[in-house]
C-alpha cells in the first residue's frame, strides 16, 4: 500500500493535497458557519509546508493551498464566471507563496523554540499582508478575511471593536501555527503554549478594557425585501411588489424604510411617476424611504447605482452613488484585454460608472445614516469613515439574487456583524431577495433575518450608539504592527547575511569535539 510519504513526492499529488488543505477554511464560514474550526483549519496546509523538501517546494504549497482557498470562498461565482474563476484563483493563489516559503523557513526541520516563537509573530503578519493585499478592490476585495468567520462570537466581536477585523485574522492565524508546532514540534511545546495563553490573555484584556457602546436612543427601522421577480419586466413587478409591502408598514411609527439594492430600475428624473409614489409611501407611513437605483443617468452618461432618499415631498437630494464597483460583476478590469470574459460568464456588458465620495444622510428624526452599496460592505475603512463623519446608523443595500442556492447571501449578511463592531454602529443590510439582517452597535444580532426564501418587510427596533471605538480612532494599527514585525524579520536577516559574509562561509559539519566535550581546535 502506498504511504502517504509517497504520494508527496509526486509534484502534481502534492499541490492537490495543497489546494485542498487550503480550502478547509471556508467551512468556517456562513454557510457551514463552524466558526471554530478557524482556529485549527490551517493546521493541515502548515504542516505539509514545514514538511517540504525545499524552500521552493515550500513556496508551491502555499501557492497551491492559496489557489485552493480562493476558489472555495468564491465558489458560487462560477456559475458567473465559469473558467475564470480558476484563472483569478491561480493568479491570487501566488500571494500565499512567500508565506509557505516562511513556513518551512521557521518550523521546517528541527526548528528551535526560538524560530517556533519568532514564528508565531512573523507567520500571522505575512497572511495579514496577503490579506491587505488581495482586499484592494481591483483584486477583488476583502471577501473571505479569515478574521470574518467569527462574526457570532461575541469575545471576537469586542476585539473586532479594538483592531477591527485583522486583529482577528491575526489571532486565528497565530492559533493555528500554535496548533501546528504543538503537534509537530515537541521541542517547542512552551512557546506555543505560551502563544495560546497569551491570546487567550488579549481578548479578556480586550473584552475589560475596551469601551462598551452606551445606548442612547433607538430608531425604528423597516427592511422590505420583495423575493426573486423574473420573466418580463422583472423591474416594474419587483417595484409594484416593494410598493405593495411598504404601503403595509402604515401606522407602525417606523423612522425610516429601507429597499435592497438595485430595488429601482429606472432613474426617477426620467420616470417622475415612480418618484411620485415612492413620495406617497413616505406620507403613509410617516418616513422617508432609502431606495437604490440601478440605472442609466439622464443628467450625466452612463449607468450609477445610486442610494437615492425619498421623502414625503420626492427626492430629497442626498444621493449617494456607488464607489467601489464588483470586478467583473459591475465592470471589467482593463476591458480591451479581459473583455472576452463576457463570452464565458455573465460578466458586465458595460461598466458602471463609479461615485467620488461617501456621503452621511439626514433622513429626519434627527437620524444621520452612511449607505453602502452591496460589495462595500466587504470593507471595513469605509464603514470606519462614516462613523467618522457622524453617521448614527451604517445600512447595506444589496442583491444577491444570482447567487440564490450558494452560501453567498448568508455570507454576505454575516459581515455586517463585523462592521457594527468596528464602528460601534447598528448596522442594516437590506437585500432584494435575503438574506436581510440587522445587527446592534456591538455587532449582536437583532430579531430574526430575512431568508432567501421570504418576500416581505419587517420593522426592526435598533438601539443607537454614538461613543468612539479604538477602530475608529486609531484605524488599521494591527496592519501597521504586522507591517513592523516583517520590517524587523528582514532587518535581522539582512545583519544576519552580513555578518556570514564577512566572516566566511559557515562549515557544512559541525565542529569535532573532544573527549571532554569542548570543540577541537585546528593544530592540536
Amino acid at each position: 500500500m502506498r504511504t502517504i510519504d509517497h504520494w508527496l513526492t509526486s509534484p502534481w499529488r502534492r499541490s492537490g493535497i495543497a489546494a485542498l488543505a487550503g480550502a478547509l477554511p471556508v467551512l468556517a464560514f456562513p454557510a457551514p458557519a463552524l466558526w471554530w474550526f478557524a482556529y485549527v483549519a490551517l493546521v493541515p496546509w502548515i504542516l505539509l509546508a514545514r514538511s517540504a523538501p525545499s524552500g521552493r517546494r515550500a513556496a508551491y504549497d502555499g501557492w497551491s493551498g492559496g489557489f485552493g482557498f480562493l476558489l472555495a470562498v468564491h465558489h458560487w461565482l462560477l456559475p458567473s464566471l465559469n473558467v475564470f474563476i480558476f484563472l483569478i484563483a491561480v493568479l491570487l493563489g501566488v500571494l500565499w507563496a512567500p508565506w509557505g516559503w516562511l513556513v518551512r523557513r521557521f518550523l521546517g526541520e528541527q526548528p528551535t523554540p526560538g524560530r517556533c516563537a519568532a514564528a508565531l509573530l512573523v507567520l500571522p503578519s505575512c497572511w495579514l499582508m496577503v490579506e491587505l493585499v488581495r482586499s484592494w478592490q481591483g483584486l477583488g476585495g476583502p471577501w473571505g478575511v479569515l478574521g470574518a468567520s467569527q462574526w457570532q462570537v461575541s469575545p471576537a466581536l469586542r476585539l473586532a471593536s479594538v483592531g477591527g477585523v485583522w486583529l482577528l485574522s491575526f489571532l486565528v492565524v497565530a492559533v493555528n501555527v500554535a496548533a501546528a508546532v504543538l503537534v509537530s514540534v515537541r521541542e517547542a511545546r512552551v512557546p506555543a503554549v505560551a502563544s495560546l495563553v497569551a491570546t487567550a490573555a488579549a481578548t479578556c484584556a480586550a473584552w475589560a478594557w475596551a469601551p462598551h457602546p452606551g445606548v442612547d436612543g433607538r430608531v425604528r427601522i423597516a427592511v422590505v425585501q420583495p423575493g426573486i421577480m423574473d420573466g418580463h419586466d422583472s423591474a416594474g413587478k419587483r417595484f409594484d411588489r416593494e410598493e405593495q409591502l411598504t404601503r403595509r408598514l402604515a401606522g407602525q411609527d417606523v423612522d425610516l424604510v429601507v429597499w435592497g439594492e438595485s430595488s429601482v430600475g429606472y432613474d426617477l428624473d426620467d420616470r417622475p411617476d415612480l418618484a411620485r409614489r415612492i413620495a406617497a409611501l413616505s406620507r403613509e407611513t410617516g418616513a422617508d424611504v432609502l431606495v437604490n437605483v440601478d440605472a442609466r443617468r439622464s443628467d450625466r452618461p452612463g449607468i450609477y447605482k445610486s442610494s437615492v432618499l425619498i421623502g414625503p415631498d420626492g427626492p430629497t437630494g442626498e444621493r449617494y452613488d456607488k464607489m467601489r464597483l464588483v470586478p467583473f460583476g459591475e465592470y471589467i478590469p482593463a476591458r480591451s484585454l479581459l473583455g472576452w470574459a463576457t463570452s464565458v460568464g455573465k460578466a458586465a456588458a458595460e461598466d458602471r460608472r463609479r461615485g467620488t465620495e461617501q456621503v452621511v444622510m439626514n433622513v429626519g428624526h434627527g437620524l444621520r445614516i452612511g449607505p453602502l452599496i452591496c460589495f462595500e460592505t466587504a470593507f471595513p475603512d469605509m464603514s470606519r469613515h462614516l462613523a467618522q463623519d457622524g453617521a448614527d446608523v451604517l445600512l447595506g443595500q444589496s442583491a444577491t439574487s444570482t447567487f440564490q442556492d450558494s452560501w453567498a447571501p448568508e455570507q454576505h449578511a454575516s459581515l455586517a456583524a463585523l462592521r457594527a463592531a468596528e464602528t460601534g454602529r447598528p448596522m442594516v443590510h437590506a437585500t432584494l431577495t435575503g438574506v436581510s439582517a440587522v445587527y446592534g452597535p456591538g455587532g449582536q444580532r437583532l430579531g430574526p433575518w430575512l431568508g432567501t426564501g421570504t418576500s416581505g418587510a419587517r420593522v426592526y427596533d435598533v438601539p443607537l450608539a454614538h461613543g468612539i471605538t479604538p477602530y475608529v480612532r486609531y484605524g488599521d494599527w494591527p496592519v501597521h504592527g504586522a507591517l513592523l514585525v516583517l520590517a524587523v524579520w528582514c532587518a535581522t536577516e539582512g545583519m544576519r547575511a552580513v555578518r556570514l559574509r564577512r566572516g566566511g562561509p559557515e562549515p557544512l559539519v559541525p565542529p569535532a569535539r573532544t573527549a571532554h566535550g569542548s570543540p577541537a581546535r585546528p593544530g592540536r
